[in-house]
């Protein structure tokens, strides 16, 4: 899978992503993140922070996080 979408179960702006990234019928997989910051190691490894939603598009070899970057990426480029 060429797109990875890092999120936590309930987080508002990981929810924005999926709808994003569900209407523009973009195939994705999504790894379910611990609530603990603490305990997030791999969203860490993969991005440098342990703040969610990041999105990885291992394509074009995009790393991002922050919801409404990756809102207009996905509007932009993925779309």
């Amino acid at each position: 899978m060429a797109i990875t979408l890092y999120a936590l179960d309930g987080c508002p702006y990981c929810e924005k992503v999926h709808d994003a990234l569900d209407a523009n019928d973009v195939d994705y997989d999504t790894v379910w993140v611990e609530a603990l910051h603490s305990k997030r190691n791999e969203v860490k490894r993969v991005s440098g922070q342990r703040g969610v939603p990041v999105l990885v598009d291992d394509a074009r070899g995009v790393v991002m996080p922050e919801s409404d970057n990756i809102l207009d990426y996905v509007e932009r480029t993925l779309a």
